[in-house]
């Protein structure tokens, strides 16, 4: 924990850098990820603050291998209610990347029928973008629709 506080402790150390952020946001792009620590977005785009907003989603994973989430009962009953199941032929995959990619689809059909997002995207105003990145090797694929895989970007 000490490397983390003295990271924050230093991060008041250059204000100049945080001036612009103080007059107020205009982000690019909202980043929907899940909760895993290893997925940090704005590591996987180099975004800047004010850049994207991100929002953490529970992880799938422990649906796919039906972990005891007795421990964690708010996370289990939202888990159950958020989405269908995800998909995976082979749930001893430690990534379980079949389930996250199949999931990371589901959320984007999802998100096409909001009536907001629905015009936007028939106005050509907004674009929808699924991306999955590899555990292990921090590879980014977006799915091609066209295809139907996810190619590396």
């Amino acid at each position: 924990m000490q490397p983390l506080i003295d990271n924050a402790r230093l991060s008041g150390q250059r204000p100049e850098e945080f001036t612009r952020l103080a007059e107020g946001q205009s982000p690019q792009a909202l980043f929907i990820t899940c909760s895993d620590s290893r997925v940090v977005p704005a590591l996987i785009t180099r975004a800047l603050p004010g850049e994207h907003f991100a929002l953490r989603t529970a992880a799938v994973g422990a649906v796919v291998r039906r972990d005891d989430l007795a421990a964690v009962p708010a996370v289990g009953a939202w888990l159950v209610h958020a989405a269908d199941e995800p998909t995976c032929s082979d749930i001893t995959d430690p990534t379980v990347a079949e389930a996250g990619q199949n999931h990371v689809l589901t959320q984007m059909e999802r998100l096409r029928v909001y009536p907001c997002i629905e015009k936007r995207l028939e106005a050509g105003e907004l674009q929808l973008h699924g991306w999955y990145r590899e555990a292990g090797t921090g590879i980014v694929r977006e799915h091609d629709a066209e295809s139907g895989t996810f190619e590396m970007l």
